[in-house]
C-alpha cells in the first residue's frame, strides 16, 4: 500500500508551461485527503520551488538542491548538507577553463554572476521542452519568469567562497553542447570521491557532496514517518531522480523521461505535458497501478 509519495518537478510535475497542472494538484490533494503523504524532491532550491507548489494550493515538506536541503511543511529546513569550499574553488577552477557558465545554490539563495547566460539557460529548457516554441520567444518567457524568482547576482563567486556566513549546497553548470562537454568534467570531478554527480536535463549538470541524494533524503523522510520503502511511490524524469527511484517500492518514470531513467523505473506514466504524475496517483488510489508496469 502506497503511504508517501515523492514527486521531482522539471519534466515530471511541471508541465510545459513550467508550472503544476489543475489535473496534477487535485490529484495530489486527493491522495493527502486520504492520508498518504507528499512530498516534493526536486533540484530546485526552496525559493524556486515553494511557489510553484504554493499557486496550486498545495502544502507538503520539500527535499531541494537534489537533498541538500530539507523542508518541513511550514517551511523550516530540517536537514542541510553542503560543499567545501575547497571543494568550490576547484570546481570552479575547472568550469572557468572550459569557458563554461554555472551558478551555485546557497543557504542565501540562488547566485549567478551573469544575467544574460542565466536567461539563455532557462531559455534553453523552455525551448527544448516546448518544440512549438522559437527560441527568440523562449528568450522572452525565460526573462519574465526571472522576475518572479529570487535570483541574486553577483559580479564574482569569490565574494561566496571568502564569506563564511555563506554554506554553498549546490553548484549547476551548463553547456549547449550538453554530455559532449560536461560527462568528461563529471568523471572527472567524480574522482574526488565526495560529490554526487547528476543531471536535471540535457544542457546541465548538479554537483553536490555525495551525502545529498534525493534518495537517501527521501529514505530518511520515510523513516521519520515510520514508513518502510515498499510503501513509497516516487516519480521522476532524470538522472537527478535515479537515487529515489532505486529505493522506492514503486519507482514511476514519465514516457519523456531520459531512456537510462526508465531502465530504473517499475512503471511507466504519460508524459509530464499529459499529466503523468496524475495517472499514476489515481492508479494509486484505486490500486490500479499494475496497469503501468514497464515492459
Amino acid at each position: 500500500m502506497i503511504k508517501l509519495i515523492a514527486s521531482d518537478m522539471d519534466g515530471t510535475l511541471l508541465n510545459e508551461k513550467m508550472v503544476i497542472s489543475d489535473i496534477n494538484a487535485k490529484a495530489i490533494l486527493a491522495a493527502q485527503k486520504k492520508g498518504i503523504h507528499f512530498m516534493i524532491a526536486t533540484g530546485r532550491g526552496y525559493s524556486e520551488a515553494k511557489p510553484l507548489i504554493e499557486e496550486v494550493g498545495i502544502s507538503c515538506p520539500l527535499i531541494t538542491l537534489n537533498g541538500a536541503q530539507v523542508y518541513n511543511e511550514k517551511g523550516e529546513i530540517i536537514e542541510n548538507i553542503g560543499l567545501s569550499k575547497e571543494t568550490v574553488k576547484a570546481i570552479l577552477e575547472k568550469t572557468k577553463a572550459l569557458g563554461l557558465y554555472c551558478e551555485m545554490t546557497t543557504s542565501l539563495g540562488v547566485y549567478s554572476d551573469n544575467k544574460a547566460k542565466r536567461i539563455e539557460a532557462v531559455a534553453s529548457l523552455i525551448y527544448r521542452t516546448n518544440p512549438d516554441t522559437s527560441f527568440k520567444m523562449a528568450v522572452v518567457l525565460a526573462a519574465a519568469r526571472l522576475e518572479i524568482m529570487n535570483i541574486n547576482y553577483v559580479t564574482d563567486y569569490k565574494e561566496l567562497i571568502d564569506d563564511d556566513s555563506i554554506e554553498i549546497l549546490k553548484i549547476i553548470v551548463f553547456s549547449g553542447a550538453g554530455p559532449k562537454v560536461l560527462q568528461p568534467l563529471a568523471e572527472d570531478l567524480k574522482e574526488t570521491g565526495d560529490l554526487a554527480i547528476t543531471a536535471s536535463f540535457v544542457n546541465n549538470i548538479e554537483i553536490n557532496h555525495v551525502k545529498a541524494q534525493k534518495g537517501l533524503a527521501l529514505v530518511r523522510a520515510a523513516q521519520a514517518l515510520d514508513i518502510h520503502t515498499d510503501d513509497i511511490m516516487a516519480l521522476g524524469d532524470n538522472y537527478n531522480d535515479v537515487s529515489m527511484l532505486k529505493v522506492a517500492g514503486y519507482s514511476v518514470a514519465v514516457e519523456n523521461a531520459e531512456e537510462g531513467v526508465k531502465a530504473h523505473a517499475k512503471y511507466l506514466t504519460s508524459t509530464n505535458s499529459e499529466n503523468g504524475v496524475a495517472e499514476s496517483i489515481l492508479l494509486a488510489l484505486n490500486d490500479e497501478m499494475a496497469k503501468q508496469l514497464a515492459q
